[in-house]
Formats: C-alpha cells, structure tokens, sequence
C-alpha cells in the first residue's frame, strides 16, 4: 500500500509540475507569415516578438525604449549615422552569433525584398556598415527624430542568414534568438514555444506555451470556460466579456489600446477616386452606433486616425450628416433616381466575428442617404491583402496596431506614397507628404504636433482613410495566471506569464 500510496503522490506531483510548466492560449486569430520582411500584421509580429529580438526593445508595461541587441549607440552631429554596439553574448538557437554581418545582412535583406513593411526602412535608410564584429552602422536619408522607434519593430530585426534566403521570402519558422524558440507549428491549428536555451536574457516564466487556433469566438469562450485552453487572446465576442466577467473562475482583464479600426478608400479606383464620394461616405458612417450596437461599449468612436490619448491627436473628422452627405452625393452626380452603388469588403475573422456586424451596420448607415446601395463582400485574410495590395478593393475594413510608439507610425504608413500602396488605399500628396516629413526631421515635439495637426486637416480634405473606432484591449484566463499585461505597446508578453 505505501508502495501504491507513493507511486500515485509521484505521478500527481508529476501531472501538477507538468501543468504549471505549461500555458495553452487560444485566439480566432491566424499568422500570415514569419519572415520579419515580409510580416505586417498584430499576431505575426506578436509571436516574433516572443521568439526573435531586435536593437531595441520596449521597457515592460512601459512605451520607454531601452537597449536589446544593442548594449548603446551614439548618432552623428548631423543625425544621419547611427552607430550600434552589439552585446557579443547573443546567439541564435542554433549557435550562430549576431553580429554586425548578420544585422546588415537582415535590415538589407528587408529594405531589397520590399515586403509589405519594408517602407518603413527604405522611405529613411540610405545604408549600412559593418564598422568591426560587433559595431554596425545605419545612415539615413534624412534626420528622423523617432528612427530609433522603428527600430524596435520586427522589420528591422535580425534572421539568421543560414535559414533565412537573400533573394527571397522564408515561409518557414524563425531561428529563435528570443525567450522561446517554435518547436512545431501546424498552420491555423497550433504553434508551440519553448524555452530557448540560447537566449542571453532571462529564462520565461513558463517552459512551454501551447497556441491553439479556433474558428469563431463561440468555440474560443467554450475552451476557456470548459478548461481546454488558459488564456483566451484575440478575440472573443464583445457580448460573451461581460458574462466572462460574472463567471467567478475566470478573470478578465482590460485596457486601454492604441488600437484603431478604419475605412480603406482606394483613391484610384472608381468611384473612389471622387473626393466628392469619399466625402460623402465619411460623412454618412455611423460610429456611435457601431460602438453601441456591435461592442456594447467595449470601443470609443474615433475622429482621427491618430489615436486618443496620444500627442497630435484632433478630432479632425466630422460627426455624421446625412445632409452633407446627400449635397455631395448630388454634386458627384447622384441622386435617388440615380443611385450610386458600391462594395464594401471585410475579412470575417481576422479581426474577430463581430466584423460581419460592422460590416452590415456600415451598409445600413450609408443606406440610409438614400443614394447609397451596399454590396457586402469578404474573403479570408490572406486573400484579403492582396486584394487590397492588388487594388482590388474600394472600399473595405481594415485595423492599426503600432509599429512604434509615435503619431507619425499613424500618419506616414497610411499617407506617404509607398505607405498607401501598402495599406490598399494609393494615396498621393506631395503637400501631406513634405508636411510629414517636415515632421519627422523636426525635434520639438511642439512643432511636431502642430504639423501633424496640419496633416490631419488635410485627411479630412482628401479622405483615403477614415477612422471609425478605438478598440480595448482584452484578454480573459483561467484564475490561477498570471503575468499577463495589457502594455500600451500592445506587446503581449508569453514569457511574462505563469500559473501559479
């Protein structure tokens, strides 16, 4: 009997050891790809976030910059060179060090593919250097006050050369030189990270961290209630968060997002390519409505496309009038007799199973001119943007999450040349443009701000994009986790969280 007695405390203490070394997430979310060049989108960049590391991260729960890769740095007097001197202790998982060849060959690689986030090098980046091993220097084109922002995206982090092709794309899983490594990945089923022995910082919390993958929020709430999964993360239903909140084993937990979700209207592409019809259609939108009526509150109506709480931010964009829509309709030659018909694209889980309700709550909005005739549409994501980087789409939903943490990372994506192509919207102005880049040579955030409010006027003038909504950040868990943050980097940290 002691003999039985001490085999079952074994295994119980095994199971239980076993248990707490693990988390298991759940999200409706998908990756599209985990090449640094070419990901460009919230959940791709997350789980890079967690297995690579770049020259510059983010203090935790903080927007602060502090040193990763690179141990300091000092810029030229006229701004243009900065030089970077690396931590000799970092290593990929399979041995090969970091250093000055592989980031030149990474930022390089990023800036020559040009995939979709490679503007946000090649727009400022002149050129690298290898100065010695570990010394690297990048010269910009222009002085740019928040260059070392755009550092601390996953465009510009270093791949390992061994796995990672020059001349083309990697659609396999990364080299780990972050707390965890991927040690099986099942497109759209699961990925799994392990600690990564490799790592010269310190070791995650958890040892292992099981993602799973869910076709709709209905199946996401039912895994976390019935215990499948520890975390549930992007997206639940906005309607099943106040009931999560009753249930007394679970926990949920909310805060503040730049997070903002917008109009895409392709301006050279009929009839969009009429200021006269995107004004109308920005005047038409119903935001409170869609905050009301779709997320019960858990989403403010947003009248900028910089995000509230940050510095420039205007309520530039007008509240809603059916009249001044009807007047512009009929100066750009329709009218009841003569309706003006038009598709409006979203993608159904991307961004969570609440997108068909907006997307049937915008139509009704613009509906309601009595000119304006929706057709709804939707692909998968994946097909979704190249649509939209096809300019195949007119008009359709899309979201913002940070690359960096500055009113420009919400203007120059959307607005300058090679940033609109990217974001499906094709927008050209020499006048935004030069605003912008006054903006990002300039150093006083003042005259900064005064800029970018100027920018934003003219948003309101040309309207390729128009926001609608800023999101909140929401993740519910089994009680006993913890560790998890909410950051105003949007940056979820898996190697924070634990069981305890």
């Amino acid at each position: 009997m002691k003999k039985v007695l001490l085999f079952v405390l074994i295994t119980l203490f095994v199971v239980f050891t076993f248990a707490k070394s693990v988390v298991v997430v759940g999200t409706t979310d998908k990756i599209r790809t985990l090449d640094p060049a070419k990901c460009y989108d919230y959940f791709s960049s997350n789980i890079l976030q967690n297995v690579l590391v770049g020259l510059v991260d983010y203090e935790v729960n903080t927007s602060n910059l502090i040193p990763s890769l690179a141990e300091k740095w000092e810029v030229s007097s006229d701004s243009l060179t900065y030089t970077f001197h690396l931590r000799k202790d970092a290593k990929f998982e399979d041995g090969t060090p970091i250093d000055a060849k592989v980031m030149k060959y990474s930022i390089d690689r990023a800036m020559k593919l040009n995939g979709d986030p490679a503007f946000l090098l090649t727009d400022i980046v002149d050129s690298t250097k290898v100065v010695d091993d570990y010394t690297f220097q990048i010269k910009l084109k222009y002085p740019f006050s928040a260059f070392v922002s755009v550092l601390g995206y996953t465009v510009a982090w270093p791949v390992n050369p061994k796995l990672y092709p020059e001349n083309s794309f990697y659609e396999g899983a990364p080299s780990a030189s972050g707390p965890y490594k991927i040690t099986e990945w099942i497109r759209d089923v699961r990925i799994v990270l392990e600690k990564n022995d490799k790592y010269y910082g310190p070791a995650p919390k958890t040892d292992k961290i099981i993602i799973t993958f869910y076709e709709s929020a209905a199946t996401l709430r039912l895994a976390l209630e019935t215990g499948q999964i520890d975390i549930a993360f992007r997206h639940l239903d906005p309607r099943d968060i106040s009931d999560l909140e009753a249930n007394p084993n679970i926990t949920v937990l909310k805060g503040s997002s730049p997070q903002i979700r917008y109009l895409v209207l392709n301006t050279k592409q009929k009839p969009f390519d009429n200021p006269l019809v995107r004004k109308a259609i920005m005047y038409a939108v119903d935001r409170e409505r869609l905050v009301d009526d779709v997320f019960v509150g858990l989403a403010q109506p947003l009248y900028s496309m910089v995000p509230m709480g940050m510095w420039s931010h205007k309520d530039i964009f007008p509240k809603r009038n059916l009249n001044a829509a009807k007047r512009l309709l009929q100066q750009a030659g329709y009218w009841f007799d003569k309706p003006l018909t038009i598709d409006l694209w979203y993608s159904p889980t991307h961004y969570g199973t609440t997108e068909a309700d907006v997307a049937q709550v915008l139509k009704e909005a613009l509906e309601e001119t009595g000119i304006i005739k929706v057709n709804i549409k939707y692909a998968e994501w994946s097909t979704y943007v190249d649509y939209f980087l096809n300019g195949a789409m007119g008009l359709f939903l899309l979201g913002w999450y940070p690359d960096y943490i500055d009113p420009d990372d919400y203007l120059w994506p959307f607005l300058s040349i090679n940033g609109a192509k990217s974001m499906g919207s094709f927008y050209e102005s020499k006048i935004t443009e030069d605003l912008m880049r006054a903006a990002r040579v300039c150093v006083d955030q003042n005259t900064r701000s005064d800029l970018y409010e100027q920018v934003q006027n003219h948003l309101v003038v040309d309207v390729p994009n128009i926001p609608l909504w800023q999101g909140v950040a929401v993740v519910a868990s089994q009680k006993n986790v913890k560790g998890v943050l909410l950051e105003p980097t949007q940056i979820f940290r898996y190697y924070l969280i634990y069981k305890k």
